[in-house]
C-alpha cells in the first residue's frame, strides 16, 4: 500500500483506535458476551486510553488515504532497579490489529517493526507479545523468539 505510515497515535483518535478493538474483538471473540454496547465500551475505552497515557503507547498505522487501518499497543512496565541499572523497563506488545482488507501485504510487520522501534526509543530491556497462531511467523520475522526463561501463570480473574 501505497503512503502507509506508522506514527503514535493522537488523543484525539482514541475513538477510532477503540472502533478497531471492537471490530477486533468482533472477529475474533463475537460469542463472548459483552460487558457493553459499542458506544459504552467506546466511551470506557476512551477514558481508559487517556488515563493510561504514561504506561501504554499506542502506535497506529494510517493509509494513503490518511485512515487508520491498524494499532499497536505498547505496555511500558518499570522494573525493580539493579545496582547495574537503575532505571529499567520492559514492555508487551498488546492489541496489534489490521482491518481485514489490508492484511497480507505485510502492513503488519511494518507496525510490529514500528512499535519495536518505539520500544527501543523509551530504552526498554526486552519486549514480549502473547500471540495468536497465525501471526507467530510475523512477530518472529521481526526478531521475536521463544524463551525458556519467560513463564506466565493464568490467575482467577475477579468481576470488575
Amino acid at each position: 500500500m501505497d503512503g502507509v505510515t506508522v506514527r503514535p497515535a493522537e488523543p484525539g483518535e482514541w475513538a477510532v483506535v477503540a472502533g478497531l478493538r471492537w471490530q477486533w474483538l468482533q472477529e475474533n471473540d463475537a460469542d463472548a458476551p459483552a460487558a457493553a454496547d459499542r458506544e459504552d465500551f467506546v466511551r470506557h475505552f476512551v477514558a481508559w486510553a487517556e488515563r493510561h497515557v504514561a504506561s501504554h503507547r499506542c502506535m497506529v498505522l494510517v493509509g494513503g488515504d490518511l485512515r487508520i487501518i491498524g494499532m499497536a499497543w505498547l505496555a511500558v512496565v518499570q522494573r525493580v532497579p539493579t545496582p547495574h541499572a537503575l532505571n529499567r523497563a520492559s514492555g508487551d506488545v498488546q492489541c496489534v490489529y489490521v482491518v481485514p482488507e489490508a492484511r497480507d501485504a505485510g502492513l503488519g510487520g511494518l507496525l510490529i517493526s514500528e512499535t519495536l522501534a518505539r520500544a527501543s526509543e523509551l530504552g526498554l530491556e526486552r519486549v514480549t507479545v502473547h500471540s495468536s497462531p497465525r501471526a507467530i511467523p510475523a512477530y518472529a520475522r521481526q526478531g521475536f523468539e521463544n524463551s525458556p526463561r519467560l513463564l506466565q501463570a493464568y490467575v482467577a480473574r475477579t468481576a470488575p
